[in-house]
């Protein structure tokens, strides 16, 4: 909060400078705003709206996105557990020991028990914090769930998918039901879409909360993740046989697992506006990495025309799909260029929160931009390092306009560019959804919601075109690779016999990183975690492994 100056020549101005401190002390006592967090997990770039594609409907989406910021340089990590490692923390997953892969649930470990992470800082500041959905970050142990964590309730799942419909997740060959309401199996959950379940306790949380206090709520999808074997993109019927005009089956369901996603944030918004929260709050919505597209983990996700897929570190795979709303931010209806990582969360939001930051551990990787997200300005950050997985072997890091590209995961073969390109004629956009839905009249009513000239000028500028020129060779098992992102977002044309220097100042950059990195954290799976001793569910087994004799068991005895 700024400060309330005025200056006094006359003994009049006594009363009026009166008046400005008590104005100024009634702004400073404003309340912390609501926070909520959305995370899809596993959506790609073109599988919104408000970045050019009409195949999908998302309106709501898009009306927070064009109400508020679309931050279309914005990164994430390239795949889950590391990306939610480093909004909870405010860390590189190098840093953490989560660079590489996922977490499973046989394994013995979660994220270091050791890290503070976000819902911790805001209960200082009086939050009442709640996650829905997806955690993702450790259930070896009770102290590694959420409601350990620095969260107050907790519905949802502990490992890295689950099926919507039956909630059992299959991993590494074993099968368990993984869905909890705190600490207890939510056997009455069974037959509930996910999706409709992180909606209605989102919903249920936001209205019974008591407005005295701000709230943090953390909307963590299960869409559009693959699911099982048998069900990979489940879907409600009804919903798919609404996205009828896409003719590839696989991305008709994804397109109505994402529609039902959609609709839930609509009824998130709508919630908010009848409590009086709406206009004393900040809505984030983010995918955790980029989608895998074209059968990749069998889905159907499209980050056309960026290169690459999930679990890589092309653009594809790490540059996100994102956007903040809030009354708060002044500069609003745009499309932002700022660098921005998803480790920037954590100071971003507590900044926002009235956190004092220098009380901020000093080995965040993590910087505040809500001065510049509200006004609009370049944020400090000119670097984001995507990964560095020693273990895969490969890392990216981009400084400003350059990115380096060294080595990849599965031999280069996820390196292309996948489709489906989707629609992008602004004659088969549905406009008028975007103000019909839930979210749109919301913000009409707050006159936030932008004209449909303006918006459809916001959609042209958030759209990602190529840059003209032909393709040129790189093989970074071979040797790095060199990008302007600024000019070649798709990561056509490497230049790095081009600009040397450039290319080698990128790579030490790249070392010194290594340099600081701990070892991957992950474990071999410890069978003791199979669901098969739990009842059939993924379970905290690390609380109660005196109850096994395993000096005798073989592997063998498992299978």
């Amino acid at each position: 909060m700024g400060r309330c100056d005025f200056k006094c020549n006359h003994f009049k101005c006594v009363i009026i400078a009166g008046l400005l401190i008590t104005q100024c002390i009634i702004a400073q006592s404003k309340p912390p705003p609501n926070i909520v967090f959305i995370l899809a997990d596993d959506l790609g770039w073109n599988d919104v709206g408000f970045h050019g594609s009409s195949q999908i409907p998302t309106p709501n989406l898009d009306a927070l996105a064009y109400s508020g910021v679309i931050l279309n340089r914005y990164y994430v990590t390239p795949i889950c557990t590391p990306s939610r490692s480093a909004l909870m923390t405010g860390k590189y997953p190098i840093h953490t020991g989560m660079q590489h892969a996922v977490l499973y649930g046989m394994e013995p470990r979660g994220l270091p028990l050791t890290e503070k992470l976000l819902p911790q800082y805001l209960k200082e500041l009086g939050y009442m914090n709640h996650i829905y959905g997806k955690w993702h970050l450790g259930s070896y142990t009770r102290k590694h769930t959420p409601l350990e964590r620095g969260f107050d309730s907790h519905v949802g799942f502990w490992t890295g998918h689950h099926h919507m419909f039956d909630h059992t997740a299959v991993e590494t060959n074993v099968w368990g039901l993984d869905m909890r309401r705190g600490f207890d199996v939510a056997y009455d959950l069974h037959g509930y879409y996910t999706t409709h379940v992180i909606r209605d306790e989102s919903v249920a949380a936001i209205r019974r909360h008591n407005t005295s206090q701000p709230m943090f709520l953390y909307v963590s999808h299960a869409a559009t993740h693959s699911a099982n074997p048998y069900d990979f993109l489940p879907a409600p019927d009804e919903t798919v046989e609404r996205m009828s005009g896409i003719s590839n089956f696989a991305r008709r369901k994804f397109a109505a697992m994402l529609t039902e996603l959609d609709q839930s944030v609509g009824a998130i918004v709508l919630a908010l506006t009848e409590r009086g929260m709406l206009e004393n709050s900040i809505i984030v919505f983010s995918t955790d990495n980029g989608g895998p597209a074209e059968g990749f983990n069998n889905n159907a996700a499209s980050n056309w025309p960026l290169r690459g897929t999930k679990n890589t570190l092309w653009e594809g795979g790490v540059r996100g799909a994102g956007c903040i709303w809030s009354p708060l931010i002044e500069k609003r209806r745009r499309v932002s260029h700022q660098i921005i990582h998803i480790s920037d969360w954590l100071p971003t939001l507590l900044d926002a929160a009235g956190y004092d930051l220098d009380d901020l551990p000093l080995n965040l990787d993590g910087i505040s931009v809500w001065n510049q997200l509200r006004n609009g300005n370049a944020t400090d950050r000119h670097e984001i390092l995507h990964n560095i997985d020693d273990i895969w072997g490969s890392a990216a890091l981009t400084v400003d306009d350059w990115k380096v590209v060294h080595g990849t995961n599965y031999e280069g073969k996820w390196d292309a560019w996948y489709g489906p390109a989707g629609d992008h004629d602004t004659k088969s956009y549905n406009l008028s959804s975007v103000f019909q839905c839930p979210t749109g009249k919301a913000l009409n009513k707050l006159k936030m919601l932008p004209s449909e000239e303006e918006i459809l000028n916001l959609r042209r500028k958030a759209t990602v075109h190529c840059a003209n020129g032909t393709e040129s060779t790189c093989n970074p098992l071979e040797s790095p690779c060199l990008f302007d992102l600024t000019n070649d977002p798709c990561e056509l044309v490497n230049l790095a016999d081009q600009y040397p220097v450039i290319l080698e100042a990128l790579l030490d950059k790249l070392s010194d990183y290594n340099a600081t990195a701990v070892p991957p954290g992950n474990m071999p799976l410890d069978l003791r975690g199979d669901p098969r001793f739990w009842g059939y569910t993924w379970h905290n087994f690390g609380d109660e492994l005196e109850m096994f004799e395993f000096e005798n068991m073989t592997e063998s005895a498992f299978l």
